[in-house]
Formats: structure tokens, sequence, C-alpha cells
């Protein structure tokens, strides 16, 4: 492999031993040592990679971010003909089941991105208003009052969210997916649709 090759392989190693090993034993007690015990690379190798544990956490925090935006705006899109309704089902179910899909990926994405401290705010942030605003463009055209800020409402919305998949990663056994995408879908529902449950 050229050296460009050499680094772009340490580095996606890395990544994978952080996705493991910051979904285990968490992010506090992961030390650069154990990453690249587990990536089977020398310490002097991680930091031609990365900056810092930080830093690594960032870049797999990203990853997940991107990947679950593109999943549901996918579901989206795929929905975008069958009304509002199904868009809100398509979107909800598309997130839950890819959040949960891999352990790792929901209690990096839920649980490790609270325990982190400062290191994932802005990250964090960041996807959060990303969300909010997928959810408000799909909801453009249903207002559920005209006293009601939509953007506010959409971080609530993510807000719930949130709270059902920390419970589903720190329950053993989880709540079943299928009810935390209904209840999900139940309060979207009355925060866009008050009137009733859609036909």
């Amino acid at each position: 492999m050229s050296a460009e090759q050499r680094l772009a392989d340490r580095r996606e190693r890395l990544m994978s031993a952080a996705y493991t090993l910051y979904a285990s034993l968490g992010f506090a007690a992961t030390t650069i040592e154990r990453l690249c015990a587990e990536a089977r690379i020398s310490n002097r190798a991680f930091y031609e990679c990365f900056g810092s544990r930080e830093e690594l956490l960032q870049a797999v925090h990203s990853r997940c971010m991107e990947e679950s935006l593109a999943v549901v705006s996918q579901a989206l899109q795929e929905a975008s003909d069958e009304g509002i309704d199904q868009q809100i089902r398509a979107g909800i179910e598309a997130y839950m089941a890819f959040a949960t899909s891999d352990r790792r990926r929901a209690r990096i994405l839920h649980l490790e991105v609270r325990r982190s401290g400062h290191v994932l705010t802005n990250a964090r942030q960041r996807g959060v208003e990303a969300f909010a605003q997928l959810i408000e463009d799909t909801m453009k055209d249903t207002a559920p009052s005209p006293r009601i800020n939509p953007h506010l409402l959409a971080l609530a919305l993510i807000g719930a969210i949130q709270e059902l998949l920390i419970e589903w990663v720190v329950n053993d056994p989880p709540p079943p997916v299928e009810q935390l995408a209904e209840v999900a879908v139940h309060i979207f529902h009355r925060a866009y649709l008050p009137a009733g449950d859609p036909a």
C-alpha cells in the first residue's frame, strides 16, 4: 500500500476500535494504549491519524450522525407521495431501526454523547440542529398552531426520541423497538396532527 493507503487503513482501524471501546468501556475509561491495542497499531501511529482521543470520538460521532441523517432523509423521500402521516412514521421507524441495529451506534449517539462531557457538545448540537431542520422542512406545511415556534417544537420532539433510545440502551432486556417507534409516532402525530389520529 502507498503511504496514503496505510494512513487511511490505520485511521479506519482506529475508528472501528473506538466504535467498539467507546460504546463498551465508555470514553472516559478508554485509553490511547487500549485503542491502539484493539486496532493493532503503535501509539506513534495513533498520532499520525488523530490528535487525541477526543478528536477520534468526534470523528466516530460525526460518522454516526451523517449515516443516520442519510437513512432518515431517504426514508422521508421514499414516503413523500404517501401523505405527511406516513412520512412521520417512515422517518421515525427508519431512525429507530438504524440506531438500534448496532447497539454500539445507539450507545455512542445517545449515551456516550452525554457522558463525554464537553467533548461532543458542539458536535451534538450540530447533529440536533440538522435533524431539527429536517423535521421543519418536512413539516413546513403542517403548522399545529401559529403560537408554536416550529424550531422549538422540532427540538422538543428530538428530545423525546433521544430519551426513548436511552431507555433502550440502558435496560436489559430493552423495550421492543416497535414500541419505541409507536410512542414516537404518537407524539409526532399529536404535535402536528392534533385533530386526531391519521386515517
